[in-house]
């Protein structure tokens, strides 16, 4: 049976940006997959590689339990398909990005996972949230205080991206790799 990474970090800290180092860095012998997201906003939004639905669609698929978890974000729903399981089953260790405020429901759903949570200074969300152009200041500003109010939940393991990259992709390697 492999292991379940969840994923998790406020917007700014740079989390697709680590998911993907870490996934360029896993060679053909290690068995480590990462599960795409369904996801009802645009596939070229950017941001992380995902599958589009329509609205319609993504309940359908819920209500016919091809997701083994999903939850409502931002005006947009997530979900993650029901393939993780066969690829646990076979043995593959795989990594979700996944959301800080369904954390609680997917741990009783799935209590063997290992919770990531990807974090930054404020000072730095804010400046990486300032130079993507996507929200005003004050909106940039509810986001720094509402994660905040959610870092008060235990993780297992944090991993600061303040720097450079390679440092905190190197972090993320061991604790996979620990896991085994």
């Amino acid at each position: 049976m492999g292991t379940l990474f969840y994923v998790v970090g406020a917007s700014g800290v740079g989390k697709d940006t680590l998911l993907n180092f870490v996934k360029n860095k896993i060679t053909s012998g290690e068995k480590v997959l990462f599960a795409h997201r369904y996801i009802t906003r645009d596939a070229f939004s950017g941001g992380e590689n995902h599958v589009e639905l329509s609205k319609t669609e993504f309940l359908i698929r819920k209500e016919s339990g091809l997701f083994v978890l999903d939850w409502e974000s931002h005006g947009n729903f997530y979900g993650i398909g029901i393939e993780v399981i066969s690829w646990l089953n076979v043995g593959f260790n795989v990594v979700i990005n996944g959301s800080r405020e369904y954390l609680p429901t997917a741990k009783s759903k799935m209590p063997s996972l290992i919770d990531i949570l990807i974090d930054a200074d404020s000072s730095i969300i804010e400046s990486r949230l300032s130079n993507r152009n996507r929200e005003t200041p004050d909106e940039i500003g509810k986001r720094i205080l509402r994660n905040l109010n959610i870092q008060k939940l235990q993780y297992k393991y944090v991993i600061l991206n303040n720097g450079n990259i390679e440092e905190a992709g190197q972090e993320f390697l061991k604790i996979i790799s620990l896991n085994y």
